[in-house]
């Protein structure tokens, strides 16, 4: 969601700020702003739309070596350039930017504001004026900030400059993602280490309840309550081609075509000096010992741990749930005696898995994050970590991660097994090889895809998804895929749910897209493939090598029946980025959405 940059140092800021906003574009945005120090005083250049707009609007011919920059994914007041950030105080004189939300805006406003007349719709714009208020009470700027985030109920992640003192960049983090970067005569900060690897790969993360006094020439950490806080630098482990899009038109294609790689890389991370199986001894005792698994996830990741139940069920025997974190948290069921706590992110920043994850660790249960970002919220909070090796994933429609993540939970359940002394009956490594190379030879078939977007969706206002078992998992998938970034409603069903109520919308011509890799259950989707299309649906049929028959549309290579949704779904990737091509959406940051969820 919302991103934020800031630098001081010896360089104009304005080029900075701007390149780094534009690493940010992938997280979703509909605004977006800087803020300049100099000589003149705080500069604000706000614009809706894209970074490009802002771009245009900046005078690059005033300098100014100081500057804060946020991209704005709306949650309070319409996206709009009065609601964009940054935000100042009715005086001018401290300007703001902030992700995140304040629980009790409203009434901070009410209790401390009053005959303030503020300038937005937002929560952000409080945090501002309470700063105002209490430095024009005496305090100074430290401690009117440090007394106004004593108040603030909510997430937030904060960067603020005072015109009085334009050599520091005020900075606070709780619950949103946070980093500070360190340079040679510089510092910047950042809400993900992408934005600043411009300038640095040495990042010291922030935790809750802290605040940075940020100068060029160096910075200080203290607690809110005043106590300083000292804490090593990591060097951020990207390679800046990685987040580039190279001859590629969108990342997404991109990162459907990294998948074969990422497994490959997966399986390399998991191999043992033995040729077999391995896992940190650490975590693998922990899943072990557990007498009944709790999936936390949200959209795609929530998928990918439908089918990693699968895995934990048929391969080590052990129970397992699978949960929408948003409704987990305030929902929780009766747990069993020994629980464990799957959460699966992959930006290790998702709020609401982090609130699941908050109440799990005051119960004293222990947790496992299955995560693409090392050193995230989520990975630095949980018990053990176990990372996806995918790299970074920039587009907001996650493909990479999917299969990364249906990946590492196919090899925690099999050493999981191996250590209950249990055989599944394959070996993994040598099938993941397998599955890795039909990825390839699917995404060789592009054109077959494209085909079948315009096919079937050139001009359909609605599609179905349907499958059975595993296929009715990843039929969850793709018509997520396609709905996220074609803004075609599509649902997923599993096949033999139709019957029972959704296939009274079936119209003449309604696309329906069937699965049918299981061997066991390819006589049943057929046959609901045979209910739909009596009613003129048109259907398109995906089956496997084994399963095929001669009229079905898309055959994918041979794989182990249990590993078919790392195969399986790049087509309804591919489908639904053609599908989105063709009808001019933006394919890598669809309307309304945002690649990390940092909100409840």
């Amino acid at each position: 969601m919302c991103g934020i940059v800031g630098y001081i140092g010896e360089q104009d800021a304005k080029e900075i700020l701007l390149k780094g906003l534009e690493k940010l574009e992938y997280r979703g945005y509909d605004s977006a702003g800087i803020a300049l120090a100099g000589e003149a005083g705080v500069t604000v250049i706000k614009e809706k739309g894209r970074i490009a707009d802002l771009r245009a609007a900046v005078d690059f011919s005033a300098g100014a070596k100081t500057g804060i920059g946020h991209t704005r994914w709306a949650t309070h007041g319409v996206p709009d350039v009065r609601n964009a950030h940054p935000h100042q105080d009715a005086s001018g004189r401290f300007t703001l930017v902030h992700n995140g939300v304040i629980e009790n805006y409203g009434k901070l406003a009410k209790e401390h504001l009053g005959g303030v007349r503020l300038q937005s719709d937002t929560d952000t714009e409080i945090i501002i004026q309470l700063v105002a208020k209490f430095a024009q009470g005496g305090l100074s700027t430290e401690e009117a900030f440090a007394e106004t985030l004593g108040l603030l109920h909510g997430s937030y992640a904060i960067a603020m400059l005072d015109r009085e003192d334009p050599d520091t960049i005020f900075v606070a983090k709780n619950k949103s993602p946070l980093l500070v970067g360190l340079g040679d005569g510089f510092n910047v900060v950042s809400s993900d280490a992408i934005a600043m690897l411009q300038v640095t790969d040495r990042f010291i993360e922030l935790h809750d309840g802290e605040m940075v006094i940020l100068k060029k020439e160096g910075i200080r950490i203290r607690t809110i309550s005043g106590e300083p806080v000292s804490r090593e630098p990591f060097r951020a482990e990207l390679d800046a081609a990685d987040i580039e899009k190279g001859t590629y038109p969108h990342y997404m294609l991109k990162e459907i075509d990294e998948q074969p790689a990422v497994l490959r890389k997966i399986i390399q991370a998991h191999r043992g000096p033995d040729g077999g199986l391995w896992l940190e001894e650490d975590t693998l005792r922990a899943i072990t010992e557990a007498d009944r698994l709790y999936i936390i996830a949200a959209g795609t990741s929530y998928h990918a741990g439908l089918v990693g139940k699968e895995y934990f069920e048929k391969f080590a025997g052990i129970p397992a749930e699978v949960h929408i974190s948003s409704e987990f948290g305030y929902n929780m069921p009766i747990l069993s005696e020994r629980p464990l706590f799957i959460f699966i992110s992959q930006s290790g920043e998702t709020a609401d898995s982090r609130q699941v994850l908050v109440k799990v660790k005051e119960m004293g249960h222990p947790s496992v994050t299955l995560t693409n970002v090392s050193g995230s919220t989520l990975s630095r909070e949980s018990d053990h970590t176990v990372l996806l090796h995918a790299g970074p994933e920039i587009a907001v429609a996650s493909t990479k991660a999917y299969t990364a993540q249906i990946a590492v939970l196919s090899i925690l359940a099999a050493c999981v097994a191996g250590t209950k002394g249990k055989s599944i009956g394959f070996d993994l490594i040598q099938e993941l090889g397998i599955a890795a190379n039909a990825a390839e030879t699917v995404i060789d078939r592009k054109e077959d895809m494209e085909a079948v977007a315009f096919e079937f969706l050139q001009l359909s206002r609605n599609a179905f998804f349907i499958g059975r078992g595993i296929d009715y998992h990843v039929s969850l998938e793709g018509a997520l895929k396609l709905k996220e970034i074609s803004y075609i409603q599509a649902e997923g069903f599993a096949g033999g749910e139709l019957k029972h109520g959704t296939i009274a919308l079936i119209e003449e011509g309604t696309p329906v897209f069937a699965l049918a890799t299981q061997p066991e259950l390819s006589a049943n989707i057929r046959g609901n493939v045979k209910e739909v299309t009596a009613r003129g649906a048109h259907a398109c049929l995906l089956s496997m090598d084994g399963t095929a028959e001669e009229s079905d549309r898309i055959v994918i290579p041979a794989v182990h029946p249990l590993l078919t949704p790392l195969v399986s779904v790049i087509p309804l990737q591919l489908i639904s980025y053609y599908a989105s091509l063709h009808r001019g959406c933006d394919v890598d940051q669809p309307r309304n959405l945002a690649k990390s969820v940092t909100v409840e």
